[in-house]
């Protein structure tokens, strides 16, 4: 598994490699969700989100067990606290585990999340997500999430721009603000899954 420690401004952030069967099973799950009218509306979590989104709901709790992501989350983010921290943690009780639809015009305002520990990763990726509205060279940011923290200072970039792709997934701590922008030109999905947990106290006091 890939593993990979990004420290682009004040906290440090971590991309690693969702396994591929994690991948398959996820998207098998969300596919045959998206038929069953009554089991949407019972795992609905937007409203408990910022998003301007038509579909986010939560992961059945047995079937997070089924495919051991909570295992997964936890490896990841003990690795990373204790190679890029020194911090050894004991405790990791996911809050909550959604997925994100996310198609064309919809996207996600500026906001933090809950817990202490949150993260992102990509289960479908439109392959084009649209242009910019001018010819001139400026950066595209459709469909892109956006890490912020601080202000502009001299050599620091108070924000990082990341690019989705299928199977990365960021670590990030909860209280850090990021967007997602819409994207345009596609009626293919943009699918991620997110998470939010909480890690032992005294650890959490050392971020």
């Amino acid at each position: 598994m890939s593993f990979e420690i990004l420290k682009p401004f004040g906290p440090s952030i971590v991309k690693v490699t969702i396994p591929d069967q994690i991948i398959i099973e996820m998207n098998k799950y969300v596919d045959d969700l998206s038929k069953d009218e009554n089991q949407m509306l019972k795992l609905d979590h937007g409203k408990y989100l910022a998003g301007n989104v038509k579909q986010e709901f939560r992961l059945d709790i047995e079937f997070m067990k089924k495919i051991r992501w909570a295992e997964f989350l936890g490896k990841s983010c003990q690795r990373w606290l204790l190679e890029g921290h020194d911090i050894t943690i004991k405790k990791f009780d996911i809050i909550a585990s959604w997925i994100v639809r996310q198609f064309k015009n919809d996207y996600n305002p500026i906001h933090y999340h809950g817990g202490d520990i949150s993260g992102v990763g990509y289960l479908k990726v439109p392959e084009d997500m649209g242009n910019t509205a001018q010819k001139a060279k400026k950066v595209n940011h459709n469909g892109k999430l956006i890490l912020i923290d601080g202000s502009k200072k001299f050599v620091c970039n108070p924000s990082y721009i990341i690019t989705p792709k299928v199977g990365d997934f960021y670590f990030f701590p909860s209280y850090m603000m990021h967007t997602v922008y819409p994207f345009f030109n596609t009626s293919e999905e943009r699918r991620s899954v997110s998470f939010n947990a909480k890690i032992d106290e005294d650890a959490a006091q050392l971020r």
